[in-house]
């Protein structure tokens, strides 16, 4: 078994799944994918949204409470997980899907240990001052893993990434 962690911003697209697939064709072994997907915590999703109104208080109606909010940001992650690993399931993978609220490096690193993955892909936006300043996932990861790990945009076609 030739196990690889996906650390995911978003939900995988078709383009997405045929392009990690592409990347292990030809493998002797079978491929088991791992996916993780980091959500935000309500409440740092509240102090955002805080500072973003200039620091004025808003009374929030609905949905209302923290934990209402959380239970939203919680179901919309687990829904793009969902979709995201059935696009690779819908391929004849094996996929286990996770969702984390923790730090997305230190909930891939765990991920990584649990599995015994051999190989990490992180798919992303694009973000470039955090590449630049070497603050993204990619380059953190990257600092910390101890095996192999390749950065892909999502959404975005192998030949338009060079």
């Amino acid at each position: 078994m030739f196990d690889v962690s996906l650390l995911i911003e978003r939900q995988l697209k078709d383009l997405d799944a045929d392009q990690i697939i592409a990347l292990h064709e030809g493998l002797d072994d079978t491929v088991r994918y791992h996916l993780l997907l980091p959500v935000d915590s309500s409440s740092a999703v509240l102090m955002t949204s805080m500072g973003a109104l200039g620091g004025q208080v808003v009374p929030v109606t609905e949905p209302g409470t923290v934990e209402d909010v959380q239970e939203l940001i919680d179901q919309a992650g687990q829904d793009e997980l969902d979709a995201s690993a059935a696009l690779l399931a819908a391929r004849g993978q094996e996929v286990t899907a996770t969702l984390t609220e923790d730090d997305p490096i230190e909930a891939l690193l765990a991920l990584v240990k649990q599995t015994g993955s051999s190989e990490v892909i992180i798919l992303t936006e694009p973000h470039v001052v955090k590449e630049f300043l070497q603050i993204d996932w990619t380059s953190r990861a990257q600092r910390k893993l101890e095996v192999p790990s390749v950065h892909l945009l999502e959404h975005v076609p192998f030949d338009a990434q060079r």
